[in-house]
C-alpha cells in the first residue's frame, strides 16, 4: 500500500514523533538546567552560612555517589560550576525558579541591573535561556558584558550551535564584528535584502585552522579549500561551496574567481577574493567585473544579484568607501587573522600580570 494518502499518513506520523522527541528533549534540558541552578543556590547559601571550606564539595560529591552509584554530572568540579552558575544569575531567581508574573523582565528588579533585557517578556527570555545546555551556559560565563552574553545566547539558541561552535564565535568576537562589514549594499541591493546581507557578513574572520601565515595568495586559498568545512562554519549559516578558481570566459579570455559560494538565505552567488596584501582600490574594480559577469552568465531566474567580498590582511575604511562610490555591484571588504593568541616575541616584551598590577 503506497498510495498518496498512505504516504501522507506516514509523513504526518514521523513529524509528530520527531516533534514529540524534540519537545521531550527540550523539557529534559530545561529541568536539568533549573536543577543545576537550584543546587548551586543551595550550595552557595548553606556552605557560606556554615563556613565550610572548599573541600566540602568533594565530600558532597562522594556522598551523592554512595547514595546513587553511577550518578553523573555531580562531581566536585561540576558542583563548583553549579554554584558559580547560580551566583552569576542570582538576580534571576524569581524568573528561573520563582513565581514571577509573565510580564516584562523590565518590570522586576532586573531592569536597573540588566537594561539589555528590560523589554523582553519573561517567556521570551526563558525560551532562549532554557534551550541551551549547562555546558553552553558555563562557556558563556566567560563573557562578562551582559549585552554580549545575551547576543551569544540568542545566536546559539537560534542556530543550534554546539558549545565548540559557540566557543569559536566568542573567541572570534562575533559580537563586535557581525554586521560591521564596510559595504555598498544599500546602493547595490534591493531594499528587502539590505539587513539580511549586512547580517550575513563580518568585518573580520578568524581563520585559526591555518597553522602558519601563507606566503602567497594561492597558499592561502589552498589552506581554505583543504579546510572548507571549517571555513564555512566561520562564514555562518546558509553558505554552500561551489568551487575555487571558478572559470569565467569573456571575449575569448579566461578569468578565475578565487572562491565561489551560494547562500541559500540570500539566494545569491557569493564571491570571495583573497588578498595577502592591504586592500587597494583597484581590487574593487576587478571584483565588480566578476560580479557583472556572474549576474549575466550564471544567475538563475528568481535569484538575487551576486555579492562579492574582498578578504584581505588590512583595510582602510575611507579608501574602501571611495573605491565603492562608482561600483554598481554589491560588495564588501573584510580582513582576516590567523590567531587570537599573543606571539611569543610579543610576550617577551610585554609586562607580566603582576607587573601590570604594580604599574596600576
Amino acid at each position: 500500500m503506497q498510495n498518496q494518502e498512505y504516504l501522507k499518513l506516514i509523513a504526518a506520523l514521523k513529524d509528530n514523533i520527531l516533534r514529540s522527541r524534540y519537545n521531550a528533549a527540550r523539557l529534559a534540558n530545561r529541568e536539568q538546567l533549573l536543577l543545576y541552578y537550584s543546587v548551586g543556590k543551595m550550595l552557595l547559601e548553606r556552605i557560606t552560612a556554615a563556613g565550610w571550606g572548599a573541600k566540602i564539595l568533594k565530600a558532597i560529591s562522594a556522598d551523592l555517589q554512595k547514595e546513587w552509584p553511577g550518578l553523573r554530572g555531580f562531581s566536585a568540579e561540576n558542583l563548583k560550576k553549579m554554584r558559580q552558575f547560580y551566583e552569576t544569575y542570582a538576580d534571576f531567581q524569581s524568573v528561573l525558579i520563582g513565581s514571577a508574573p509573565p510580564n516584562q523582565l523590565g518590570a522586576s528588579d532586573l531592569k536597573s541591573n540588566f537594561p539589555v533585557l528590560a523589554e523582553l517578556s519573561i517567556h521570551s527570555f526563558l525560551e532562549v535561556f532554557t534551550s541551551l545546555g549547562f555546558t553552553h551556559h558555563f562557556t558563556l560565563l566567560k563573557v562578562k558584558d551582559l549585552s554580549a552574553r545575551w547576543f551569544y545566547m540568542q545566536q546559539a539558541a537560534q542556530h543550534q550551535w554546539s558549545y565548540r561552535t559557540l566557543e569559536y564565535h566568542m573567541e572570534a568576537d562575533l559580537y563586535s564584528h557581525k554586521g560591521k562589514l564596510p559595504n555598498n549594499f544599500n546602493d547595490a541591493l534591493p531594499f528587502s535584502l539590505h539587513k539580511q546581507a549586512t547580517d550575513a557578513f563580518k568585518d573580520e574572520y578568524l581563520l585559526d585552522f591555518i597553522n602558519s601565515d601563507p606566503t602567497y595568495e594561492a597558499d592561502l586559498e589552498n589552506e581554505i579549500v583543504t579546510n572548507i568545512k571549517q571555513f564555512i562554519m566561520r562564514l555562518g549559516k546558509g553558505f554552500a561551496f561551489i568551487g575555487n578558481q571558478y572559470r569565467l570566459t569573456v571575449g575569448g579570455e579566461e578569468f578565475f574567481i578565487d572562491l565561489l559560494f551560494y547562500n541559500r538565505i540570500l539566494r545569491c552567488l557569493v564571491v570571495f577574493e583573497l588578498k595577502k596584501e592591504k586592500f587597494r582600490p583597484e581590487h574593487a574594480g576587478h571584483l565588480n567585473f566578476y560580479l557583472n559577469v556572474l549576474d549575466d552568465q550564471e544567475r538563475q531566474p528568481g535569484e538575487n544579484p551576486a555579492i562579492g567580498i574582498i578578504l584581505c590582511r588590512e583595510k582602510d575604511n575611507t579608501q574602501v568607501e571611495y573605491a565603492f562610490k562608482s561600483m554598481d555591484k554589491a560588495m564588501g571588504v573584510a580582513t582576516y587573522k590567523l590567531t587570537t593568541k599573543v606571539p611569543q616575541s610579543m610576550k617577551d616584551v610585554l609586562p607580566s600580570p603582576d607587573d601590570l598590577v604594580k604599574l596600576l
